[in-house]
């Protein structure tokens, strides 16, 4: 029974081990089945992608093949159409170059055709004037035969019939002048009444005019003349101030309208007296000196102004310009004086009204830097000042200010229309301004204005108020021939365009000069 039992069990055991690799065995089959089937499905799925991808690609490059076949037209469509613009472009272009050859043949033609014409009219021409010279030559030979005169003599014969006829115009010039001063007495006489009348007026005249240069005696008069006057001529003329010495005991007397020129007169004249050496070289010397001393001090009255004024900023050739009004006069008011006057009304106001006192004495100060110049530039000194202001970079109310102060253009600033008042104050000061002095300049200063308005004239110098123009020319320009003539036409032109008391003497003065240096 055990043994039976024991068979079974192992039967069992056997069975169950058969049964184990029996199922072992079926699930590798199942599973190669199931492995074997899935990977049927990914191939057919692979299959499938591919096929789809080989469609695809099959479909793009059919229409990359459309897209390339249509670029391709349109490619060739754009080339045919621009050969066939450049061929109508070349066909243009050599129809006008055969039109140009055209019309350059036939302008060629013309100009062969022209060129002809010319030479056959300047050989025509060259033989008329061999006519004419022949027949020049003729007639001098029968005028000198007839007249009894060669060339030179009958020059001669005609210069000496101009100088009578000279002779002749000036006599009747002459017989003119007096019977007009006699059909003019009642006239000259009322003139002489109101310039008694007008004492007051000559008096400042000549305070304004005039300089005084004392001496240590009354010897020192006959050293300054020099011998036969050379000294006194030399300063006269390089200086353009007329040297008055008269019995006045111990002192000089300088004339000039030119406050400049008289100053630096001055300086030279008292430097001259104190040195004791007076002679033309020496004068020259000083005269310069006295200028640069005259510029200096032009530049410290400019500065001493702006510092009164409280102004900073200011260019320096303005500054310089400023000073020189300190040798200006307007109306017989020193401009300079009356620029820091207006300069100090307009601050002073402008302080009152709480505006930019500053710069109300700034455009106060400049708005008659015209001045300084108008005597050298065309124009008004208004145009001028505010020519200068835009040149050294002024502010735009200041140049409003300087362009408004007399009304020109309507103010539309509280400085302008400050400036403007301040400049109608000062100027309206009793005592302030006189009208003689002004027109007796302006006499003066168109005296020298139609005398340098002439070629070949290097400076001139009105003197003795306004009865002598002295007039030095440029030697290489003009002979001493042609000043004669000159000197006709500068008086031709002052009688025609000025009215003037009395007669006034045109001095022309042609001096030549040779230097060489010993080395």
């Amino acid at each position: 029974m055990s043994g039976m039992g024991t068979i079974e069990v192992v039967i069992a055991v056997i069975l169950i081990v058969v049964c184990a690799v029996v199922g072992f065995f079926l699930g590798i089959a199942y599973r190669r089945r199931i492995a074997e089937a899935e990977i049927k499905s990914a191939e057919d799925e692979a299959r499938r992608i591919v096929g789809d991808a080989l469609k695809e690609a099959e479909n793009k490059k059919k229409e990359a093949l459309l897209e390339a076949k249509d670029e391709m037209h349109k490619l060739r469509a754009d080339a045919e159409k621009e050969i066939r613009d450049r061929r109508s472009e070349v066909t243009r272009q050599e129809r006008r170059l055969i039109q140009k050859e055209e019309s350059i043949d036939r302008k060629l033609e013309q100009l062969e055709q022209k060129d002809e014409t010319l030479n056959k009219r300047n050989k025509a021409a060259q033989e008329r004037l061999d006519e004419a010279e022949a027949v020049k030559s003729q007639q001098l030979e029968t005028l000198e035969r007839i007249s009894g005169f060669t060339t030179e003599q009958a020059k001669d014969y005609l210069l000496s019939r101009l100088e009578n006829e000279l002779a002749y115009e000036k006599s009747v010039r002459v017989k003119d002048y007096e019977q007009q001063l006699k059909d003019e007495s009642d006239a000259r006489a009322r003139e002489i009444i109101t310039t008694a009348v007008q004492r007051c007026a000559a008096d400042h005249v000549a305070e304004a005019t005039v300089s005084v240069v004392p001496l240590p005696n009354d010897e020192m008069k006959g050293r300054i003349i020099g011998r036969e006057g050379r000294n006194i001529r030399t300063l006269e003329t390089l200086t353009g101030v007329d040297l008055i010495i008269d019995d006045t005991p111990e002192a000089i007397t300088l004339s000039s309208f030119d406050p400049v020129r008289r100053e630096v007169a001055r300086i030279a004249l008292e430097r001259l007296i104190t040195d004791g050496r007076i002679h033309p070289a020496r004068i020259e010397e000083m005269v310069e000196k006295a200028k640069k001393e005259v510029e200096n001090t032009i530049r410290q009255e400019g500065e001493q102004a702006i510092i009164e004024m409280g102004i900073h900023g200011m260019h320096h050739e303005l500054v310089k310009l400023l000073g020189r009004l300190r040798y200006r006069t307007s109306y017989g008011q020193n401009v300079l004086n009356h620029s820091l006057e207006v300069a100090q009304l307009a601050g002073f106001m402008a302080a009152e009204l709480h505006a930019d006192a500053t710069t109300a004495r700034r455009a106060g100060l400049l708005h008659d830097i015209g001045k300084s110049v108008d005597r050298e530039v065309e124009g008004s000194h208004v145009d001028i000042g505010v020519d200068i202001a835009k040149k050294y970079k002024e502010h735009a109310d200041i140049i409003h200010a300087i362009e408004a102060h007399h009304g020109d253009v309507e103010a539309r600033t509280v400085v302008a229309c400050l400036v403007q008042a301040a400049d109608a104050i000062s100027a309206a000061r009793p005592g302030a301004r006189r009208e003689n002095l002004e027109n007796y300049i302006h006499r003066l200063e168109k005296l020298e204005t139609i005398a340098n308005s002439f070629e070949g004239v290097e400076k001139s110098f009105a003197i003795q108020a306004g009865r002598e123009v002295r007039i030095m020319v440029r030697p290489e320009a003009l002979d001493d021939r042609q000043i004669v003539l000159v000197a006709r036409d500068i008086v031709a032109k002052i009688e025609h365009e000025m009215e003037y008391p009395g007669q006034i003497k045109v001095h022309v003065i042609r001096e030549s000069r040779a230097i060489e240096y010993a080395k």
